[in-house]
């Protein structure tokens, strides 16, 4: 288990991404969402990762519904704010945002401190629990003068009250979440994308700044939403269609590892795990059958000659991975 920065709340290296069972892309129903649950706890996994955001609170139900099974005490719960969600009268899907449930609730950007605190309160209904460990400020990239400084202190004032056990920042960006550890007494940053086989930019000053000032990491987006976990021409790529570039070198990468008798999917969770400054990487899945394959993966060694290989060949920088 590792700490996050100076909190005493700790984290495996492996931990769930419940965006999917809220329904993301494609709906699936409550059972298959717990399955997937359940087959994280049997494969050792303790950290589960949500938000109001997945789903408009489907992933916290069913998060919460699936871990009632097991002591409180063994596993280690975030979610996030910054997203308020409202009643909606609207009719439709979401999937607009991404998520196939009914357009019930609205989202409202609201990083001031009563929405900090209103929307965990809200969270804490949904998950069925009395405290999660860690809140992080969900994608504050066009709110950071109120995120600085109304939403940080909010968390900073729960923190010392107990309420959780550890705060910071999740984005799909570095240079904000660099401000956090940098600006801030966040314990953790959870950085979505920008650090990958294909994306090394949270390697420049965001890991290092991280690593020396004592914040942990966690890593979300390993697979860059799709392209390092399958790369064919229709896959995804940032949420979005891959680009033929990336497309390429993905492919490349893959063959790479095929020569060295390991999957692309092993190589690409490995090299977020190896940065000393990460605490975790959470690997999204809708499936029992799709965590227990990442479980298999994680736990594959990843030989040295492969990461000789992607560097000789230019498919990674000459000094990664570290």
């Amino acid at each position: 288990m590792n700490r996050l920065g100076r909190s005493g709340v700790e984290v495996g290296p492996l931990g769930f991404g419940a965006a999917g069972i809220g329904n993301l892309y494609t709906p699936m129903d409550d059972e298959q969402a717990y399955e997937a649950v359940r087959a994280a706890w049997e494969r050792g996994i303790r950290y589960f990762d949500t938000a109001p955001h997945y789903g408009l609170g489907l992933s916290e139900r069913r998060l919460g519904a699936a871990l009632r099974a097991y002591d409180r005490a063994a596993y280690t719960v975030s979610t996030k704010v910054g997203r308020r969600l409202e009643p909606a009268d609207g009719t439709g899907d979401d999937l607009a945002n991404g998520f196939a449930v009914p357009a019930d609730h609205r989202r409202v950007w609201d990083f001031s401190a009563d929405g900090v605190r209103r929307t965990l309160e809200a969270s804490l209904d949904r998950l069925g629990l009395d405290r999660v460990d860690v809140v992080y400020l969900h994608d504050p990239d066009d709110h950071a003068e109120q995120a600085f400084r109304e939403g940080y202190p909010a968390l900073e004032k729960l923190r010392s009250e107990g309420v959780v056990g550890a705060i910071g920042a999740g984005m799909n960006q570095t240079e904000m979440l660099t401000r956090f550890v940098r600006d801030t007494d966040v314990d953790v940053v959870l950085c979505a994308g920008r650090y990958t086989l294909l994306d090394q930019s949270a390697a420049t000053e965001l890991l290092p700044e991280a690593a020396a000032r004592g914040v942990a990491v966690v890593i979300g987006g390993a697979f860059n939403s799709g392209l390092l976990a399958d790369p064919k021409p229709e896959s995804t790529y940032n949420y979005t269609r891959a680009p033929e570039e990336l497309l390429d070198r993905a492919l490349r990468m893959k063959a790479v590892a095929a020569r060295h008798g390991i999957t692309l999917r092993a190589a690409a969770l490995a090299y977020c795990a190896a940065h000393p400054a990460v605490a975790s990487v959470l690997a999204g899945a809708r499936s029992a059958a799709e965590v227990r394959d990442c479980a298999e993966q994680f736990a594959t060694p990843v030989p040295a000659a492969f990461w000789r290989e992607l560097r000789d060949t230019g498919l990674l920088p000459p000094e990664e991975p570290s």
